[in-house]
């Protein structure tokens, strides 16, 4: 697509693909890992939904210090444990343009797997890219330490 941007990040697990993949989808498992950021403070989580299906919505909620942040989005593609892409907006305008998605893939290695997640979105947001991919990265520490399996930490 014209007038994309991409925001790239890889890690890799000491955990199975399909645990990788599940912690994704398992509500009481996100809560686990969105709750406990790397290095930081447990964050007040307010809201987990997930309808894990094609077309089925996700909304992540927590609290900060300027207020309460949103994320949401739909399932594009679900195949355990390979591939999830989905949508990804943090506002009503975002989600009226659907240009924000995600794809994460998951490789099997012989002593774990490989996820890599790559956000597609609008070249508006280009200045962006350095945040999203430390964003993602952390989202993917935090599941390899909720997982009890660190990776490398690599991007």
């Amino acid at each position: 697509m014209a007038n994309r941007i991409e925001a790239r990040t890889v890690h890799e697990f000491r955990a199975s693909a399909e645990r990788v993949f599940d912690a994704w989808l398992d509500p009481a498992k996100v809560r686990s890992w969105v709750a406990q950021p790397v290095g930081g403070p447990v964050t007040d989580v307010r809201r987990i939904e997930i309808d894990a299906r094609v077309g089925g919505k996700f909304t992540f909620s927590d609290m900060r210090a300027d207020g309460e942040a949103v994320h949401w989005g739909y399932y594009r593609e679900i195949d355990r444990p390979r591939k999830l892409v989905f949508t990804w907006f943090t506002s009503e305008e975002e989600e009226r343009e659907n240009n924000s998605v995600v794809t994460l893939t998951i490789e099997p290695l012989a002593s774990g797997c490989r996820a890599t997640i790559v956000h597609s979105m609008d070249v508006r947001w280009a200045e962006w890219v350095p945040q999203t991919e430390k964003g993602w990265s952390l989202m993917l520490r935090q599941i390899a330490l909720h997982l009890g399996a660190g990776g490398d930490g690599g991007n």
